[in-house]
């Protein structure tokens, strides 16, 4: 009865082929069993895994029928491991923290992009979609101080209203987007060896995407924006349901300037296409940029395992950074376009962004993509596209902040863990 492990399987991922011919190091002698007693067919080799007190990072078993090369066991004299003294209780630690760091990281760059710039969103939104106001709070002064009167008139929920929501748009997007892509030929990634044909696919897959997320994304523009002081305790699931409703013309009744469903297919699907192309373009580019310095100042100087660590992690999080904030500022007048018209007949009841207090009906009329473009240019001018602008500013620092304050803790750690 053989392992049935696979020979190429090396713990932490599946290596297919024949594994290094390497064996512990010397860390233990070589044993040999008689023919009678040979347990190895009954006994399978545990995972390599990087850390542990039998292998250092890069060290694997060695396969079976090749024994490991027998060296005498040292004495308490033994020559230190090397990166630590003492033993590898420090290598281990160090590469413990390596191990989590990528995770760390992520999960704080994702807990400030979805969770602490949720007062921003709200805020940017119910600006937007406020023909009514004359303050546009272009900067981010104007944005902390109605922040505070909402905070202090109706209390923290105002600002943390439809973040259940957001969660559920983003998981309608990536499981409509999987789905979609598993039973049609449209890829999902686009390969190095790409084709116009096959970009022009990707794209295809990613309209349809955003068709099928659409009346949730609606529903949840709606939860947003909606003022606190009337707003009904609707549960998380309050989304899905008015986004059914909204598709099969059922659910809370809405008024006659309700625009339908098709004529919002255009600026949402012109909206996500854009979105993701600028991101794409602007993620790989200052990745690349990035790369290319890092390996440079490796060339100049010798690197320490920790500048090693947040060279191979903060790159790509600042390119997605970078790629975020760029699309957003450049897509800002499309998106308060597509927000008004998605509002527009909803019978939404939202705050009043001048004051502070009371609430403001939204009573637009607005006819399609054209006229709403063309009336926002001539009753508020050029300005009136980028109505709660100083929201976005604040998203953005306070992203930049967590990054930096995170790389700051990391470089700490490990630099005390060396």
């Amino acid at each position: 009865m053989h392992p049935r492990r696979p020979d190429g399987f090396d713990g932490l991922g599946y290596r297919g082929g024949a594994r290094d011919e390497q064996g512990f190091g010397g860390a233990f002698p070589a044993r040999s069993f008689s023919s009678a007693s040979d347990l190895s067919h009954w006994v399978t080799t545990p995972p390599d895994i990087p850390g542990s007190r039998n292998l250092h990072w890069g060290e694997k078993s060695p396969p079976y029928g090749v024994p490991a090369p027998s060296t005498p066991l040292e004495g308490p004299a033994e020559e230190p491991f090397p990166g630590g003294s003492g033993g590898s209780v420090p290598g281990q630690s160090s590469e413990q923290l390596n191990r989590f760091a990528g995770f760390g990281i992520g999960l704080a760059s994702l807990f400030t992009e979805n969770v602490l710039a949720h007062p921003c969103i709200v805020l940017r939104r119910q600006c937007q979609v406020n023909y009514h106001a004359r303050h546009y709070h272009l900067t981010p002064f104007t944005v902390i101080n109605i922040m505070y009167s909402f905070n202090k008139t109706q209390g923290p929920r105002a600002l943390w209203k439809g973040m259940g929501s957001t969660f559920i748009v983003q998981g309608v997007t990536l499981g409509a987007e999987g789905i979609i892509s598993e039973f049609t030929p449209l890829p999902r990634e686009i390969s190095h060896k790409w084709n116009p044909r096959q970009i022009g696919e990707h794209l295809l897959l990613k309209s349809l995407t955003y068709i099928v997320a659409m009346p949730f994304y609606s529903a949840s523009l709606i939860e947003t924006v909606q003022s606190e002081i009337i707003r009904d305790n609707a549960g998380i699931l309050e989304c899905v349901k008015e986004g059914i409703g909204r598709v099969i013309g059922m659910g809370v009744p809405h008024s006659k300037r309700l625009l339908p469903l098709l004529s919002l297919i255009f600026p949402t699907v012109l909206h996500g296409v854009l979105h993701y192309i600028i991101s794409s373009v602007i993620q790989k580019i200052v990745l690349l940029i990035l790369k290319r310095k890092t390996y440079n100042s490796h060339l100049a100087e010798s690197t320490s395992p920790m500048q090693s660590m947040l060279d191979a992690y903060f790159p790509e999080l600042m390119a997605n950074f970078a790629a975020s904030l760029c699309s957003d500022v450049i897509l800002y007048p499309l998106e308060t376009v597509l927000h008004r018209l998605h509002i527009q007949g909803t019978r939404t009841i939202i705050d009043n962004t001048d004051l502070g207090y009371e609430v403001l009906p939204i009573n637009t009329q607005y006819e399609g993509m054209r006229d709403c473009i063309n009336t926002i240019r001539q009753e508020e001018g050029m300005l009136g596209f980028y109505k709660g602008f100083g929201a976005v500013v604040i998203q953005y620092t306070l992203h930049a902040a967590v990054l930096q304050i995170t790389k700051i803790i990391y470089s700490a750690l490990l630099q005390n863990s060396v």
